[in-house]
Order: structure tokens, then sequence, then C-alpha cells
């Protein structure tokens, strides 16, 4: 089977299905596993994030957004002659990939029309019950139950962990930068797995904008920070200019030791496999143990050394 992916959580599954071979196209930000990164590239983003602040960010999105111009380019060409059997894309957020109007277009022109899976996740077991979906539409319905049980095994082995534990600390996890956002979706959901409550989402919500005075007055015992698709070492050099400007990011003194930035680009951000690994790392930073240490590239703490 000839497979096109438009999104980089669903890349990863048709990886880990044992189907890399059979991709014939992905996105910009298909980047795992790395062996995937040759092929060929579908969809570029209007707005190349390299290099931009979060405020550049969201000013030449909002930009795009407001004069109706959309936010990716598809490449027609390129997607016919890949011939795909099957693509794989999503209904979620616009403003993370090519919309199904959008490939609905460059479909009209191909003589053979491949099956369209598209994704919708909004919480943890959507975003497994997914994995069992793409599964049974390339053909490996075996392998996707396989890896669906894997991952729902390991939630259980994070459950059993915090099921007795009498304190849940109150988390709240930033998504976004300038303008402040606080994340919704699944990770809510995946801060109570984890062992905490989220104290300015709830389980399935869309991510929204919040004030600093909001989440001060929250009261968060741990603090995520978590910029949609951004890594450690990003988040923490757009965070040190930042807190130099008057009046941001003041912490408070206690909640200072107990902010954490993550790879939310890896863990956070894209519905797929490794949220499970997300659920296992915020497990550790909630409820810290003498188990081992979280490498520095996964997650670290606001006051470390720069670049962690």
């Amino acid at each position: 089977m000839r497979i096109c992916s438009l999104l980089p959580s669903a890349t990863e599954v048709i990886a880990a299905l044992g189907l890399s071979d059979e991709l014939v196209g992905i996105s910009h930000e298909c980047d795992y596993p790395p062996a995937i990164q040759t092929l060929p590239i579908m969809v570029e983003p209007l707005v190349s994030p390299q290099g931009l602040t979060s405020a550049e960010i969201d000013r030449q999105v909002r930009q795009l957004v407001a004069s109706g111009q959309r936010l990716y380019r598809l490449n027609d060409h390129l997607l016919q002659q890949a011939q795909p059997d099957l693509i794989l894309t999503q209904d979620l957020c616009h403003v993370c990939a090519v919309t199904p109007d959008q490939l609905q277009d460059a479909l009209r022109a191909m003589p053979h029309q491949p099956a369209i899976l598209t994704l919708n996740p909004h919480t943890v077991h959507d975003v497994i019950d997914d994995v069992e979906r793409i599964g049974e539409a390339a053909g490996r319905p075996e392998e996707g139950h396989r890896l669906a049980g894997q991952l729902r095994g390991r939630l259980d082995a994070v459950r059993t962990r915090v099921q007795g534990l009498s304190h849940r600390p109150r988390v709240v996890c930033i998504e976004w930068l300038s303008p402040l956002y606080v994340a919704g979706h699944w990770v809510p959901e995946m801060v109570q797995l984890a062992g905490g409550q989220d104290v300015l989402a709830q389980p399935g919500s869309p991510s929204r904008v919040v004030t600093w005075d909001e989440i001060l007055a929250a009261a968060p015992d741990v603090l995520i920070v978590m910029p949609c698709g951004f890594s450690v070492e990003r988040t923490q050099a757009e965070l040190s200019q930042l807190m130099r400007q008057p009046g941001q990011w003041a912490l408070p003194p206690a909640l200072a030791p107990h902010t954490f930035l993550v790879d939310a680009s890896s863990y956070f951000s894209r519905p797929g496999p490794r949220l499970i690994d997300g659920i296992e790392l915020l497990a550790s930073l909630l409820h810290p143990s003498d188990q081992g240490s979280i490498h520095t590239s996964m997650a670290c703490r606001l006051d470390s050394p720069p670049h962690c």
C-alpha cells in the first residue's frame, strides 16, 4: 500500500506499525522517527516558525487568517506523482495542518482516488483508538490492536503508580507564550492520568487564552511550560528573553522551583503514541522518586542553566 501522511502523529503510528517503507509522502513537520525524513514533503507552511518568537508567529498567523489565506501550501504535483492509496489527515486544528477542503481540491485532479482517513482526537483515549483506526485503514489491523494494547498497558501502569497517592498537585499547563494559552484537548487528561489536577482546563476542552493574573489566581503547585511544537531548548531561549522584560513572568518564589519546561513537540503537542511518554514524564515530574533521572532533552526546571 502507498501511504501519504500529512500529520506527524499519524506518521509516527505508521512507523510504529512497521509500515515506514510504504510511506510515499509526509508533511514538513514529520520528523520522527528520523529515518522518514528523506521522504517527499507534500505540505509546506506559509508561516515558517524558525527564528520567530511566539508573538511573531501568532501575529503572522492571525494576519493570514484575517485575510482569508490558507496557512499551508499543498504540493498538488508531488501528491499526484506519489499516487497514494491512503492519505492520513486531520480536522482538529486548522492552524496545525492542511484542512480537509484543501485536500479535496487537490484530489479532484487525481485519476485514482485514494482512501482518506481523517483524524480528530480530543482525548488520550481517542488518540489510542486512532492507532487502531490507522491500523485498519493501512491493512494492518492486528498490529494496530497490538500497539494500542501496549499503550493502554502503559497507561494502566501509571494509574497503578499514582492511584494510592493522597496528594494530587494543582497544575497549570501553558501551551503558548505570547499570548498566553493554557493547554486543552488531551493535556488536562494527561495531567489527571499522571496524578495531578489541571486547575484551568478540563479534558477535551479547547486551548484558550488566559492572563498571567488568572494563572497566579489558580494557585498552581506546578507549572508546566509546553509551547506547541517547541523543544525544551527553544522554550528556554524564549522564556529567558521574556523574563527580562518588566512585568513578564513574575513567578512567586514558591512556584519558581516547580516550573518545568518540557519537550512539547515530542510528548504533548502531537496526538500520537508518544503522548504516553508524556504522561509517564508528567508522573515523574509531579511525583518524583529515586527511580531514575529525567533527560534534560525531555524536561528541565526553569531555573536550570542555559540549554539545561
